[in-house]
């Protein structure tokens, strides 16, 4: 799988021709394999998902709202799939961190009910993920839930093992990510949750994951060097535009590069549209700019726009430009301009995961430049791989 990869980028020769000992002493042995691993791990979970799609339409059926809740990365995943799920289910969807269910509990999302509440979580431990289900079971009976976790012995598999209230989906184990921070997980989660607009269509569902992985794929033995370079450059802060799905990547990749570099590259995250409403300020001479696009002709009308205005204005040291038939008068002397053909194909819904590959990549190459291991790049402890304990307040406590 990787052959093609290590022949055509140097940068993966590199890296990959190092033993498994100098690699984790090095600090990228899980980071890198997890990265590398996304589009043989989607297709395992296109199949697995494929194959319950009777018991996840009877958790479903009913449903008249839709609650996708994570912490951090996974909050993130579930604002990958809101538009496509509402759009599909015909439903109201809302995208709710875990937080704000512990602080707010019902009165957080919309007063439809019965609803259906997703959560998204790699490790299953963290402990809003646990405690936020635990509340909603006590004070919001007329909620069902689904979980979807890559870790088969974390609390949410196997605290509500036997409760028909909740049922949980556990993905491949080499899907929950040893790194520090999320990749493959991430992924993986996004494209187990989007089979919930495509229950009917199983087939086609498993062809879309094979769509996916073959543009990742081509992604990676084509463009993994030109990215590696990138990240080597002077800049200092990072710049994600996007729009509609791709916003949850957007967020997902700007947290990859923020917990990579250990908070050395201040990143940010916006619409095409809302940068003008003074985000626009803060794009300086050391701002990386990562454009997003749409396959969408209209939206990517106002995306054209808005890139041809920040070169007009001479905003940024340089863009990365991920798309299908991005226009040439875009790219400037200093950009860097990855192409994809069949993105439109695959349409926006299906985009976030390959955008955020992008990002994951981009983290990671900028990690090492920085000196620090991708593996665990909080030397410090500041962050760790799931969220330590803290004081839960209220009365409402998982079993």
């Amino acid at each position: 799988m990787l052959a093609a990869l290590v022949q055509n980028q140097r940068e993966a020769g590199l890296l990959l021709g190092r033993t498994e000992a100098q690699q984790q002493e090095l600090g990228y042995v899980h980071t890198l394999r997890e990265i590398l691993q996304q589009p043989a791990t989607w297709l395992r979970t296109g199949r697995e998902l494929a194959s319950i799609a009777g018991d996840l339409q009877r958790t479903l059926d009913g449903a008249r709202l839709l609650v996708l809740t994570g912490s951090g990365s996974s909050e993130y995943a579930g604002e990958c799939l809101r538009l496509t799920l509402q759009s599909e289910l015909g439903i109201p969807a809302e995208t709710i961190g875990g937080g704000d269910l512990l602080t707010h509990g019902g009165r957080a999302f919309g007063p439809s009910r019965p609803g259906l509440m997703l959560s998204l979580a790699r490790s299953g431990d963290s402990p809003e993920s646990v405690a936020a289900v635990a509340a909603m079971l006590e004070t919001e009976p007329s909620i069902r839930h689904l979980v979807i976790t890559c870790n088969a012995a974390g609390k949410l598999a196997t605290v509500y093992a036997g409760d028909n209230r909740v049922k949980v989906v556990v993905l491949a184990d080499e899907t929950n990510d040893r790194s520090l921070v999320m990749t493959s997980s991430f992924t993986n989660m996004v494209l187990a949750g989007r089979f919930l607009g495509m229950l009917k269509a199983p087939e086609r569902y498993k062809a879309l994951a094979s769509s996916l992985a073959a543009r990742a794929k081509e992604l990676l033995d084509v463009h993994f060097d030109a990215l590696a370079e990138l990240a080597r450059r002077d800049f200092s802060r990072v710049l994600f535009l996007a729009d509609g799905a791709a916003m949850g990547a957007a967020r997902e990749s700007a947290l990859k590069m923020k917990e990579m570099t250990a908070g050395r590259v201040v990143t940010m995250h916006e619409t095409y549209l809302g940068l003008r409403h003074g985000p626009m300020s803060a794009v300086h001479d050391d701002t990386l700019v990562v454009c997003f696009f749409s396959s969408d002709p209209l939206v990517r009308a106002y995306e054209v726009d808005l890139v041809r205005e920040l070169n007009e204005k001479g905003l940024g040291a340089a863009k990365l430009l991920f798309g299908e038939n991005v226009p040439a008068d875009l790219v400037e002397r200093n950009d860097v301009l990855i192409e994809s053909k069949g993105l439109r194909e695959l349409g926006d819904e299906n985009l976030p995961m390959l955008d955020v590959l992008v990002g994951q990549l981009l983290a990671f190459f900028r990690c090492l430049h920085e000196g620090l291991k991708p593996d665990s790049p909080s030397d410090d402890g500041v962050i760790n791989r799931v969220v330590q304990g803290f004081t839960l307040h209220g009365e409402t406590q998982p079993r």
